[in-house]
């Protein structure tokens, strides 16, 4: 039982590691561009560049974003990439400073 409860133990103590540098992970990403305006014109941005660049958007969200803009035309305003799938309001919010039209 003792020794059940030292496996316990230990595995709740690696998942609390493990967790604790996937977020600095992603705050180390976010804080990267600190001190320089971002801004990315999602009329025109690359894959690589609307994943390096906005906040949650990785590669499968970016290439939604350009397959929509293919298929329907050019944004017209910011929230229009809440009609991308995958993409909300919140992932726009986050954003907002960084999409240029």
């Amino acid at each position: 039982m003792k020794r059940i409860l030292n496996l316990l133990s230990t595995l709740m103590l690696t998942l609390a590691l493990f967790s604790g540098s996937v977020i600095a992970a992603e705050t180390a990403k976010a804080e990267k561009h600190e001190g320089i305006e971002i801004t990315v014109n999602i009329n025109q941005a690359g894959a690589e560049e609307l994943k390096t660049l906005l906040v949650g958007v990785g590669e499968s969200k970016a290439q939604a974003i350009i397959d929509y803009r293919n298929a329907n035309g050019k944004f017209v305003k910011a929230d229009d990439l809440t009609k991308v799938k995958g993409i909300g309001d919140k992932l726009v919010e986050k954003n907002r400073d960084r999409i240029t039209l």
